[in-house]
């Protein structure tokens, strides 16, 4: 078995081929839907069971939400799309840690050579999720960000006249919000590939080395740093998000 940065193929459906990572984030978000769905369909006045669990998520998630944007409208707004960045990327990144799932495989040809090819792989060890999960949030702040504002209100964050005092002062600044902007994609998208992907190969390197006992300690360390990664890339869309929101002048 060889540790690879790409995702491995599994097979394909036509022309699209289906990766490890890929199946993996397949699996994990049926599981979340078809858990949700049971739990409201089963809704009762008095939860219990995984209602309680769903409730406990639901409630800490939106009072997390509601202390930072301090409103609870534009809490309520957006609580959706930070609920299932952080959700999926926490199961999606504790999926892959599952005994087994990184070293049983079938064997097959990878990068020209016959190598063992794992089911599955965490999604967030696939440099293309976290990139378009981090093209989409860039771009969802932006969005946001015309849309509490306008076009044209929001835009002078990043176009301020060279001629407004203090002079060049103002266009520099605005220029600097511009790059950040792009350093965003950049930053949400290896911070994450690099957090998980760094852990798969030691928790492999360690099970190779050592299979037994000495591997624990890495393992309970990795769930730990799963969970930091999915709270920090939700609460920076966060803030990001409620800074989309402020106009230029605060």
């Amino acid at each position: 078995m060889e540790i690879s940065i790409a995702a491995e193929k599994l097979f394909s459906f036509g022309t699209f081929p289906v990766t490890n990572s890929f199946l993996i984030g397949a699996i994990v978000s049926g599981a979340l839907m078809l858990w949700t769905r049971r739990i409201v369909e089963h809704w009762k006045e008095v939860p219990r069971g995984s209602q309680n669990v769903l409730e406990i998520i639901v409630e800490s998630i939106l009072d997390l939400v509601q202390s930072v944007t301090q409103d609870r409208k534009q809490a309520l707004k957006f609580f959706p799309l930070i609920a299932t960045i952080f959700l999926f990327v926490l199961f999606s990144n504790w999926a892959g840690l599952l005994p087994g799932l990184g070293t049983v495989g079938i064997y097959g040809e990878h990068n020209g050579h016959h190598t063992i090819i794992p089911f599955l792989r965490s999604t967030s060890a696939d440099l293309n999720f976290t990139l378009a999960l981090s093209l989409i949030v860039v771009f969802t702040i932006q969005f946001t960000g015309i849309a509490a504002l306008g076009i044209v209100k929001y835009g002078k964050k990043f176009f301020i006249s060279p001629f407004q005092k203090p002079y060049g002062i103002g266009m520099a600044v605005g220029l600097l919000e511009l790059v950040s902007e792009v350093g965003k994609t950049i930053s949400f998208t290896f911070r994450l590939f690099g957090n998980v992907f760094a852990g798969e190969v030691l928790l492999t390197v360690m099970l190779h080395l050592v299979p037994y006992f000495l591997p624990l300690p890495f393992l309970f360390l990795e769930i730990f740093v799963g969970f930091i990664q999915a709270v920090v890339f939700a609460m920076l869309t966060l803030v990001f998000l409620k800074m989309a929101t402020i106009p230029p002048e605060h």
